[in-house]
């Protein structure tokens, strides 16, 4: 299994349009990706990051999520800062 790690920088004022955004759709995206398995997004207290880790079957599936990632439109105020696959090795 791997995971694609990402991680965003939120603008001031633009946190209820990046969650929007996740919910409406980034969500629905990942969730219909080959391969998908499991995702987690998660925020800074402040709501101005966000982190996530999406799992995949296999790294081809993973790679290719990330460069969808990398590819996808962004809303208004939200700065992707990085995309990487890395390889599971443990899971509890």
């Amino acid at each position: 299994m791997h995971a694609v790690i990402g991680t965003v920088t939120i603008g001031a004022g633009q946190t209820d349009a990046a969650r929007k955004s996740l919910k409406d759709d980034v969500v629905p995206r990942v969730k219909g990706a080959p391969g998908f398995v499991k995702g987690y997004w998660a925020a800074s207290a402040d709501g101005m990051h966000g982190t996530s880790m999406v799992l995949f079957k296999t790294k081809q599936d993973a790679d290719n999520a990330a460069s969808m990632a990398r590819s996808m439109p962004r809303t208004p105020g939200v700065t992707l800062d990085s995309v990487e696959v890395r390889e599971v090795i443990a899971e509890a």
